[in-house]
């Protein structure tokens, strides 16, 4: 049974959350003060967090940002503000998606399944026999940077860089197709989907936060170039 943990300390709306994915199966545990889900969070292993962005105790950008160092888990966050500041900071930080409220419960159940079902995917590749393979199955190696698909690691000279699932995902994809030129639109569908929420400007966060993670030696700063007016290219000489 996947275990869920709501941060929320609206018990109205966490127990709305908590029934309709009860009733999908779900083991679910709510926690309504931000320092109890922030504790919760990284002592126990779960397989994906509802993270409230506004809470007594500590905001669920805190706890996002903490939990995203220390755990791979996947991360929803729930947000009453429409401002796209909100929306963009709480991705910046590593969340893997969010919500609006008010929102359909319903619509928050799928978002939940597909986001476990991207997560065990993209964690299921990483077996150690395929580790063996990298470089035969589609390892990219480009100045001092290491891509690792299968165990979706990647490097820096010889130190590992963390990476969250969107953030390994858009690199993976511009450094598999180098040197062509992707406009934010572009990007956005083919990494996060058609269907999802958000806007372009999320793009360009996760382009950001990737530079400042990859680009500690001099030959990787200027990978990802900013092609001005038309979007972003993977530079491969």
């Amino acid at each position: 049974m996947k275990k869920i943990l709501i941060v929320e300390d609206d018990i109205l709306i966490a127990e709305i959350e908590r029934d309709y994915l009860e009733a999908e199966q779900f083991d679910v545990t709510i926690c309504q003060d931000g320092e109890e889900g922030r504790r919760e969070g990284l002592k126990k292993d779960y397989d994906l967090i509802i993270l409230d962005v506004m809470l007594p105790g500590c905001s669920g950008f805190s706890i996002c940002r903490e939990i995203r160092k220390e755990k791979d888990v996947a991360i929803i966050m729930v947000t009453a503000k429409k401002e796209d500041l909100d929306k963009i900071r709480g991705l910046g930080l590593g969340a893997d998606d969010y919500i609006v409220k008010p929102f359909s419960p319903s619509e928050l159940v799928a978002r939940v399944k597909a986001h476990i079902n991207i997560h065990e995917r993209l964690k299921g590749s990483a077996s150690r026999d395929a580790k063996k393979n990298e470089f035969e199955q589609g390892a990219i190696e480009v100045a001092k940077l290491k891509i690792l698909p299968l165990s979706r690691q990647v490097f820096v000279g010889e130190e590992e860089v963390e990476l969250a699932n969107k953030e390994f995902e858009l690199l993976y994809f511009l450094a598999s197709n180098p040197n062509i030129v992707f406009s934010k639109d572009t990007l956005f569908d083919r990494i996060w989907g058609l269907d999802a929420l958000g806007d372009t400007a999320t793009v360009a966060v996760h382009i950001n936060r990737i530079r400042e993670k990859i680009g500690t030696e001099e030959q990787n700063s200027k990978l990802i170039e900013t092609v001005w007016g038309a979007g972003y290219r993977f530079r491969k000489n």
